[in-house]
């Protein structure tokens, strides 16, 4: 593998569709995101593959999209969610790079909100998965509505609130607000 001409321009969206902005480990401070040397790199798939490729940004963007390393990738988690992986993959694809990172900004102004006035500090992995899997509309009502009807309580009673609302989101619209292992 040659490594040392693989790099990367977006520490935001990974080359495979993950939403590394939205990850607790890049929130935490331990990854430093989908370049040469992180975590996430020494064990990705991907990173060699972009550079047999002309150091592609994105996967979508290889004639050879979507390949073989697709299949069965929405199937795991790590730390954040691979379910809308190929989902936004192909997303950034139709709509654009720069309209989806407009997006991703705004879903990360709502999880900075989520981690400064509803976190206990025993959240932040959930309230980054339900983020990256719930939809922008949905995330900005639900949060709207938390303001208005938190305002006088305690900080653990808005968290409880916070992620009784959240997962009443994703059972409506079937999705499961929670990591597999």
């Amino acid at each position: 593998m040659t490594t040392k001409k693989f790099k990367r321009n977006d520490l935001c969206l990974s080359l495979c569709g993950l939403n590394c902005s939205l990850c607790p480990m890049l929130i935490r401070g331990g990854c430093t995101g989908c370049r040469e040397g992180s975590s996430c790199y020494k064990i990705c798939g991907f990173a060699p593959c972009s550079i047999e490729h002309g150091n592609i940004d994105y996967c979508f963007e290889c004639e050879e999209y979507p390949c073989e390393k697709y299949d069965g990738v929405d199937l795991h988690d790590s730390l954040i969610s691979h379910r809308n992986q190929k989902k936004d993959m192909e997303k950034a694809k139709r709509i654009g790079i720069e309209n989806y990172r407009k997006e991703q900004m705004l879903k990360k102004e709502i999880l900075n909100k989520l981690l400064a006035e509803y976190d206990t500090g025993r959240r932040d992995v959930f309230f980054c998965l339900a983020v990256n899997l719930l939809e922008l509309d949905d995330l900005e009502i639900i949060l709207k509505e938390a303001d208005e009807k938190t305002v006088n309580m305690n900080l653990n009673d808005k968290s409880d609130f916070m992620k009784k609302a959240l997962n009443e989101c994703g059972e409506k619209r079937n999705i499961e607000l929670k990591l597999r292992r």
